[in-house]
């Protein structure tokens, strides 16, 4: 063979080599990540050629969720009952924005991908039936969800509710409003989906933009500054280092934080605490005792408790991800004195905030959140079940000091303002008036009210965060804000009122 013959053999042997290289290279390594690509029509189509799996409610089957055959290319259209009501649940699925909450936790389930159902998946190819997807079935009770919804929309208030089952961690309802209507992000109208997320994902300085961000979770993806809720840890933390609830504190109207020039810290509206024991000091939120209460304590017992609570926890998945509830450095006195009345740097999630009743509600211990009840098979056979689960190794309290705390809140209750107390219904509570914001002194402060109830055999804990004061301005407390609507959630679990 002539050298210009071998040449050509070689470079055509070379081009065989890479382009049996770049086959393999897009068939093995990039498969994967082309199969998801958004952009992968031939993927798209077949997941819309079969029955997404249903979302339903484990609490009377409600359907929250399905797909109905269509005549267009995409021959299933995903449609949502009450789909504000249940975006924080549910959230989307989308075609072209792909999909968040359930709908994409569980998406192997409801697209009938998951490895559990391949023995279905082979049925149906030698049948011929047509593929469905499993389902999901959720812990929510769709009259705690809709009370919750209701109360806050009622009153055009921007905040969250969650509720729970102290002793599972099953989450009874999970409220965030304003909401936003998943239906309008799975139409197949890809204008109309786009005007929609345009309007809801944007600058909030644009003209068209909706600035409260109702596709944000606030039940779970939020933190904000918990007030006075936050003294039932600290109040923990006391129980759990030998103190009573008759062990002495301070109850003077103001104190100074430590190593500032005569920075004070006050009491609400001033006033001097109505009594001088920790018990007391729960009772009438005195902030005076908590700021030196939680110095005493210090830093690292704060956080030891806190972290028996769930707080500082990243990793978090109910199976949605929640974001980080935390502390702060809690360096300096002056920190801790800001830190033990809930301001400062600490951030709770509603979600956090709803945990500390029902761990207090539980004899101490803290259970994981749960959102997800069950796994189906598309002919409703059970494929997974969700048993309760401890959150933490060790127990947040005791339960002799549980119960001591319980006692504390159901006085903090007969000290709270506001609609809905039932008659023969008792709920041990906690209020708080959260200062936020560059100008906290003159922005309304957010209202928070956290609780379970029956004290004496707890059926439900709930949180309810109301930002910025609702319709209250200045002068809003967690009291005349949110403890009706926690109140209200509340009855509507027990069938009380």
């Amino acid at each position: 063979m002539n050298t210009p013959l071998r040449r050509v053999g070689l470079t055509m042997l070379a081009m065989v080599v890479l382009l049996l290289a770049n086959a393999t290279y897009i068939q093995v390594v990039k498969a994967e990540d082309y199969s998801e690509d958004n952009r992968n029509q031939r993927a798209l189509l077949s997941e819309y050629s079969r029955e997404r799996g249903q979302i339903v409610t484990q609490h009377g089957g409600t359907i929250l969720s399905q797909s109905s055959k269509t005549d267009d290319r995409l021959q299933y259209l995903r449609t949502y009952r009450n789909g504000p009501m249940y975006a924080p649940v549910t959230g989307y699925y989308s075609w072209r924005y792909g999909a968040d909450g359930i709908e994409a936790a569980e998406n192997d389930i409801l697209t009938g991908e998951d490895d559990r159902l391949i023995v279905r998946r082979l049925s149906d190819i030698i049948t011929g039936r047509d593929p469905r997807g499993g389902h999901v079935q959720v812990t929510i009770d769709p009259k705690v969800q809709r009370t919750a919804y209701n109360a806050m929309v009622s009153h055009g208030y921007t905040g969250a509710v969650v509720a729970m089952k102290p002793d599972t961690g099953e989450i009874l309802g999970m409220v965030s409003t304003p909401s936003y209507n998943p239906n309008n992000l799975a139409i197949h109208d890809g204008t109309k989906q786009e005007q929609a997320w345009s309007r809801w994902n944007c600058d909030p300085s644009a003209p068209s933009c909706d600035q409260n961000l109702p596709m944000v979770n606030r039940a779970t993806e939020m933190t904000y500054p918990p007030g006075s809720t936050f003294k039932l840890i600290v109040t923990a933390a006391a129980l759990e280092n030998g103190m009573t609830p008759e062990t002495p504190v301070e109850s003077a109207n103001e104190v100074v934080l430590p190593g500032t020039s005569g920075i004070t810290l006050e009491n609400y509206a001033g006033q001097y605490c109505p009594g001088s024991t920790l018990a007391d000091a729960l009772a009438y939120s005195c902030n005076t005792a908590f700021a030196k209460l939680a110095d005493e304590l210090g830093a690292q017992k704060l956080r030891e408790t806190a972290r028996a609570f769930g707080v500082g926890m990243d990793d978090l998945s109910i199976p949605l991800g929640v974001e980080e509830s935390q502390l702060g450095p809690l360096d300096s006195s002056a920190v801790l004195y800001q830190s033990g009345i809930g301001q400062r740097d600490v951030a709770l999630t509603p979600l956090q905030d709803a945990l500390m009743s029902a761990t207090i509600a539980n004899g101490g211990v803290a259970m994981k959140p749960q959102l997800v009840k069950a796994l189906l098979a598309p002919d409703l056979s059970t494929l997974e079940s969700y048993e309760a689960e401890e959150l933490t190794d060790e127990p947040a309290l005791s339960e002799q000091n549980a119960n001591l705390l319980r006692e504390m809140m159901i006085a903090s209750e007969a000290n709270t303002s506001g609609p809905g107390k039932v008659p023969g219904l008792t709920i041990a509570s906690k209020t708080g008036t959260a200062e936020h914001g560059a100008d906290p002194k003159n922005t309304p402060p957010h209202a928070w009210y956290t609780a379970f109830a029956p004290a004496y055999d707890p059926k439900i804990a709930i949180a309810v965060i109301v930002e910025s004061g609702g319709n209250h301005g200045l002068a809003a407390t967690g009291g005349t804000v949110a403890a009706g609507i926690g109140r209200a959630t509340i009855n509507a679990a027990l069938g009380a009122g």
